[in-house]
């Protein structure tokens, strides 16, 4: 009998990629799957990716959707936030608008999964580009904390920072929030009057 997990066997955790448009979450998706930067700008509508990880020594299956960040894909966003266990809100340290967004996003995200707590990270991209940054590492860390979510710093860029780390840290987050049973309770609460299987 073989010990290798099939794929029935390992657990699955859905990540959804948040945030402006032109704020760098295809490349940091695509850096993470595929080892590679990005140049050009293409905007997204739905890229989809699939791939065997091991996070803190267990095998599992990561399912990251990168999302259009135009607002008239608000509502296709909405569709996918459903379906994602967790969240990396992923803003531009050059682009103050997408700083100012993210709140935004975070709203959004709780009033889909019409939960307060959700697993999420703050992510600070581009941070290889110092000349042009307009976020400092210390206003990302107070709207973190603002926000009650964790922070990291990335860049896309070879070599790339803090990119596998971001998502093992989302994957983390998940596992916790699994643990946590309060929240647990709460959320099956919320659901009363529903049958849970």
């Amino acid at each position: 009998m073989s010990s290798i997990p099939n794929d029935e066997q390992l657990v699955r955790y859905k990540l959804v990629v948040v945030g402006d448009g032109g704020v760098g979450k295809s490349a940091i998706t695509i850096q993470f799957f595929q080892k590679l930067f990005v140049t050009d700008y293409d905007p997204t509508i739905e890229d989809s990716y699939l791939q065997h990880c091991e996070v803190d020594g267990d095998m599992c299956i990561l399912d990251v959707l990168d999302t259009a960040g135009q607002e008239e894909f608000s509502a296709m966003r909405e569709q996918y936030m459903r379906k994602g266990d967790g969240f990396l809100l992923v803003y531009s340290v050059t682009d103050k608008q997408s700083f100012d967004n993210i709140d935004q996003f975070r709203t959004q995200v709780q009033r889909v999964k019409d939960r307060d707590s959700v697993p999420m990270l703050l992510v600070a991209n581009k941070i290889d580009l110092v000349h042009m940054r307009r976020i400092t590492e210390e206003q990302g860390r107070e709207a973190a904390s603002r926000l009650n979510i964790p922070y990291m710093e990335t860049s896309a860029k070879d070599p790339p920072v803090n990119i596998d780390a971001a998502f093992h840290m989302v994957v983390r987050l998940i596992k916790n929030s699994q643990l946590n049973p309060d929240r647990q309770e709460k959320k099956k609460r919320k659901m009363s009057g529903c049958s849970i299987s």
